[in-house]
């Protein structure tokens, strides 16, 4: 287990750079996504919070939301873009894909917050931090780490290119490749979870709070 936790710590020092450059990418996404929440005009952001306040008050209107549902739909989709940075890890021209999807998920997380926060306040700050926090505080470093990853293995091939060592066996790094998206895979799940089973029922509590009040 030691020997483990060594391995991994080796493994971040010597591509320390990589790292801090996705964490850097995926914060300029978020802070993106909160420009174009600003730069949006009064009709632009009107239109956006209708379709929020009806989504509001389908959640207020029913008993519940079924949470074996949200947990699927919420693993199916990490899956898909955990197996899509996997795959563009194997090819050298898939890099500047990874750095877009990268981007576009920390895009997709500084909107998401700052429009709720913009329209709603201090009630949708509470509501960011319980209902889009849980599961992402798992998820996004996942993302990294995925990220990164793709980026390594798809610059360690282009290294094994370039000095002709393609004769090299690759077996034994893919193996690791492999095994550590593996294990990502099995905390994505774990992140769905905290999607369906607490982050949706603290969206619901808060939601149904909102119009008790009103």
């Amino acid at each position: 287990m030691y020997n483990k936790r060594n391995m991994a710590v080796n493994h971040v020092k010597d591509h320390a750079t990589i790292y801090i450059f996705m964490i850097i990418l995926f914060l300029t996404g978020v802070i993106f996504g909160a420009i174009i929440v600003n730069s949006m005009n009064f009709t632009q952001k009107e239109e956006l919070f209708f379709y929020l306040e009806r989504f509001f008050g389908q959640i207020a209107d029913k008993e519940q939301i079924d949470n074996n549902e949200i947990l699927k739909s919420s693993f199916f989709y990490h899956a898909k873009y955990l197996l899509l940075l996997f795959v563009l890890g194997l090819s050298v021209i898939g890099l500047p894909i990874v750095w877009v999807l990268l981007f576009l998920k920390g895009l997709v997380v500084g909107f998401s917050v700052g429009f709720i926060v913009s329209q709603i306040g201090i009630k949708g700050l509470l509501l960011a931090s319980l209902s889009i926090a849980p599961q992402n505080l798992l998820i996004i470093p996942v993302y990294i780490i995925a990220g990164s990853l793709a980026m390594i293995f798809s610059l360690t091939l282009l290294s094994k290119l370039f000095t002709r060592k393609i004769s090299q066996p690759v077996f034994q790094p893919f193996g690791k490749y492999l095994t550590v998206f593996s294990l990502l895979l099995a905390i994505s799940f774990v992140a769905a979870g905290l999607e369906a089973f607490v982050a949706n029922e603290a969206m619901e509590m808060i939601i149904k709070s909102f119009y008790e009040n009103h």
